[in-house]
């Protein structure tokens, strides 16, 4: 397969668009390391993730005396990759690394800021039983989940599989703060095609809820899970599935009933054995959980498994799949979405009236497509209603292959606007991406380039950021937009594949924070509970900040040099607490926002 590569050397600053590289960290390594992806926490931090091989340096500990692994890792004794996660700070400094060590290879995919300030962790585990993984395997490949604190200490682990292979693609948390992990298995004989989708719901505690396998004929591959405002969340998968049909669809059921009747099933729940029989009534099917090893229940499930076939068929080769699930994790609605070639859905944001989706197309009008492709891959976006139906559609050129990165909503300065279309508060979208030239170079190859468009799909302004001292192999992976306007991106850096380092930049760009809702002072949650965030929007270099009690005492007071700052509320009585906020370099400036405490 073709590498995509991208210039991530220090950005260079146009003084035309106002941008400026505010810090650049870089991370050595002697080994091919993949970073996989950013998160961001509450408080303006990042957790930048991937998969490295441990050194000898890394595992003993440098000279400055910094460790990089945990302590039950440093005898190094695994026979490949590792999970590896490193914490900055608002300012690109370190503030740890750590390790998580099986005895084989695994592969760290997906990461989730949590909403008390940690993150859940979801790869692909080809271990078994030691190290850090405390669980056996179950088959080829697991998924292994593992929830650490903001410190990045472990919290709880869970590996889930089958005998055959399960791999992790995506996480998110859901409205109810427990969480949603998707991603693919290919059993032989339960599933659809050669790789389905699995999505497993647990509580905040990493017990799972439900388990749900759906897929076509062929390949189902989710791209992106994002949460919904009813608690549930909406998939964004790569499909090159055709439908299932109902002849199909009772071969299936008769493999999964001699499944059934080859073992005893139980029910979890009530520890009652339960018969599944035949569901071809339905468009889902549940087996439960059994000792047997042929079974088709992943390990460690405390709930059922349902089933759902594709029902759309494709348009080409591969085609947008948006599938809506609810606070069940059950379907609502599918939808499919596509031209003649290949479609290939990357990312998805919320908006006013439902869902912005966004990827790359190399159709033709056809299909459902109706916007026209100029070269190569453009960009297809599409916006949705709540019930999946379509608002608008638009592509978008850069020029040969275009790729999408990020998708972001942008919203009027606290403005609800209304027209003949009803109230919206979205002002546009912020699309984030590269291209990469097919059999030619040109000017602009292989550079990060910004589109902003409005909320109806009209382009505002596109720009490039280019790049300056670029190495001879250098790979853009993630790119994120922060609350204040900044960019995050991150990737890979090498003279000679092998050797990758990982480089993350914070730019920032002038023209991107007027577009932004810019506060004085911003506290949230609010009401509060045992703690909140205090986020500043001026530039300063340090602040005062004080918290009153509604006598107009005071009851802390500490200095930040951040923009965002998490305060501790957890003792505090019941009732309405003012925070101030001083800035000397802004004349003393006074900034003040009201709180209650639950």
């Amino acid at each position: 397969m073709k590498k995509l590569f991208i210039s991530m050397g220090m950005l260079a600053i146009s003084l035309s668009y106002a941008q400026k590289v505010s810090w650049q960290k870089n991370i050595d390594s002697g080994t091919q390391d993949f970073l996989s992806g950013l998160a961001v926490t509450i408080d303006g931090q990042y957790l930048v993730s991937g998969s490295s091989i441990q050194t000898l340096r890394q595992v003993q500990g440098d000279s400055s005396g910094s460790t990089a692994v945990n302590p039950s890792s440093t005898h190094n004794q695994n026979k490949g990759y590792d999970y590896h996660i490193l914490k900055l700070d608002q300012q690109g400094q370190k503030v740890w690394e750590k390790y998580f060590s099986g005895n084989q290879h695994d592969y760290l995919s997906a990461t989730v800021s949590t909403r008390e300030g940690g993150f859940l962790l979801a790869g692909t585990s080809y271990s078994s039983l030691g190290l850090d993984k405390k669980d056996k395997s179950n088959g080829s490949s697991d998924i292994w989940l593992i929830k650490i604190d903001e410190n990045g200490e472990e919290q709880w682990q869970k590996t889930i599989g089958t005998r055959y292979s399960e791999e992790a693609r995506s996480v998110t948390q859901t409205t109810d703060e427990g969480y949603i992990v998707a991603g693919s298995t290919n059993h032989p004989k339960s599933g659809y095609g050669s790789k389905d989708v699995l999505v497993i719901k647990l509580d905040k505690k990493g017990r799972i809820i439900s388990q749900l396998i759906l897929g076509g004929k062929g390949l189902d591959e989710v791209e992106k899970v994002i949460p919904t405002k009813d608690g549930g969340v909406l998939m964004g998968i790569y499909s090159r599935s055709g439908a299932i049909g109902n002849d199909e669809l009772s071969m299936i059921n008769d493999k999964r009933s001699m499944i059934s009747n080859s073992s005893t099933l139980v029910n979890v729940k009530n520890g009652s054995v339960q018969n599944n029989g035949d569901a071809s009534a339905a468009l889902s099917m549940t087996n439960t959980q059994s000792g047997n090893s042929s079974n088709v229940i992943l390990s460690g499930a405390e709930g059922s498994v349902n089933y759902y076939p594709k029902t759309s068929n494709n348009y080409g080769e591969g085609d947008y799949w948006i599938v809506k699930l609810d606070k069940n994790a059950s379907v609502q609605w599918e939808k499919n979405f596509g031209g003649s070639e290949d479609d290939h859905v990357r990312t998805m944001a919320l908006t006013d009236s439902g869902y912005i989706i966004g990827g790359e197309s190399r159709s033709e009008t056809s299909g459902n497509k109706r916007a026209k492709l100029e070269e190569g891959t453009d960009l297809w976006v599409l916006a949705l209603d709540e019930d999946g139906n379509e608002q608008w559609q638009h592509s978008y050129n850069f020029k040969n292959r275009d790729v999408m990165m990020s998708l972001n909503t942008i919203r009027h300065h606290n403005v609800i606007l209304s027209g003949a279309e009803g109230s919206q508060s979205v002002k546009g979208f912020l699309i984030g991406g590269y291209t990469q030239s097919e059999g030619k170079i040109e000017k602009n190859d292989e550079t990060f380039w910004m589109l902003y468009i409005d909320w109806n799909g009209k382009e505002v302004w596109r720009k490039y950021v280019e790049g300056r001292d670029k190495k001879k192999e250098e790979r853009l992976t993630s790119a994120l937009l922060n609350r204040d306007g900044s960019y995050i991106l991150a990737g890979t850096s090498a003279e000679e594949l092998g050797k990758e380092n990982w480089k993350v930049v914070k730019l920032e760009d002038k023209q991107i924070e007027d577009l932004m809702e810019n506060r004085d002072i911003q506290i949230y949650p609010n009401p509060v509970k045992d703690y909140c965030y205090v986020e500043i929007g001026l530039d300063f270099e340090s602040a005062d900040v004080y918290v009153y009690d509604m006598t107009g005492k005071v009851i802390q007071t500490f200095n930040t040099k951040n923009r965002v700052t998490k305060i501790d509320t957890s003792k505090l009585p019941q009732g309405v607490y003012i925070i101030k906020a001083s800035i000397p370099t802004q004349q003393n400036k006074k900034l003040t926002a009201k709180i209650v405490k639950e």
